[in-house]
């Protein structure tokens, strides 16, 4: 069994099942979040074994041989990994599985490298269920040759693992990869929308782009119409596997990282501009997919 201690920072809807992940392959999790629910505290106290939850930072992370941490923005994983810094009398490694701006990625690997730590930029993708799972893929940007070292420890939590270069461009990968996937999922909203005032049935045209030159993972895998395709949160009344809130924010660093290397991306710009009037008109809480329903109400 694994003898290492993980420290797990933000335990939320993608960080707990990958902090269990973890518990489950034998290691000891120590985890923290700043809002300790009621809910999550019965989460972890029903787990065999279980995640043992700090109160505090410091004490969640003073053992640990390996950090983990999956937080909202760059603002908050730099003002951790300080805290990391301050508290620790030993340097040790963290990943960063959080989707950040890339230049506080670039800032967080210096800081850390300043103090002797072994940093991770590692942003994922595969969502709430690739999250339980244990089939989500990891685009990391850091030292290749140190990240093999970490094998046993990124086995229960990735299904993939992409070297992605130096400080950085896991998070440039991942916002290339969201950029391209917010765009098509709003081209695929508006096939069926438009295949519907066509009179055409939905599962015919499921049938029709998923097997011709339309076929792409928004249609094949996370189909936005109920009842079409494999099960997604189309089916379960867009429960987010992955939150407008969270698309929007994404979007918002792509552009920010198009607009620093001078780069035109007017796709891009425009589905940021229809995800934000998503988000304003209560699609936030939503899956991101729910934007076909705002497309069909602008008809």
């Amino acid at each position: 069994m694994p003898n290492e201690i993980i420290a797990f920072i933000g335990l939320g809807n993608m960080g707990y099942p990958m902090a269990s992940n973890l518990l489950n392959a034998g290691y000891t999790v120590n985890g923290f979040d700043t809002q300790l629910t009621d809910e999550l505290k019965e989460q972890s106290s029903t787990a065999t074994p279980a995640i043992t939850l700090h109160e505090q930072l410091a004490p969640c992370v003073a053992d640990a041989n390996v950090i983990v941490t999956m937080l909202p923005n760059g603002g908050i994983v730099l003002k951790v990994l300080q805290q990391i810094i301050d508290t620790r009398s030993t340097p040790c490694t963290i990943i960063d599985c959080s989707t950040i701006d890339i230049n506080d990625a670039r800032t967080a690997h210096t800081l850390a490298q300043q103090h002797g730590y072994t940093f991770f930029d590692a942003p994922v993708s595969g969502g709430i269920k690739g999250a339980a799972a244990g089939t989500l893929t990891a685009m990391v940007g850091g030292d290749e040759s140190q990240l093999a070292e970490l094998a046993n420890v990124l086995q229960p939590l990735f299904a993939n693992i992409i070297h992605c270069g130096g400080a950085g461009n896991g998070q440039a990968a991942k916002i290339c990869n969201n950029m391209l996937l917010a765009t098509t999922m709003i081209g695929v909203g508006e096939s069926f929308n438009l295949g519907d005032k066509l009179g055409l049935d939905p599962q015919t045209l499921f049938n029709i782009l998923s097997s011709s030159t339309g076929s792409c993972w928004s249609v094949n895998s996370y189909c936005p119409v109920p009842g079409v395709g494999p099960e997604s949160p189309a089916d379960n009344h867009y429960q987010p596997g992955f939150s407008g809130h969270m698309m929007l924010k994404d979007m918002k660093l792509t552009q920010a990282a198009a607009q620093s290397v001078s780069l035109p991306t007017p796709l891009g710009e425009h589905s940021l501009a229809l995800y934000e009037q998503f988000v304003a008109q209560g699609g936030g809480p939503q899956d991101f997919s729910a934007i076909i329903q705002f497309l069909n109400s602008k008809s």
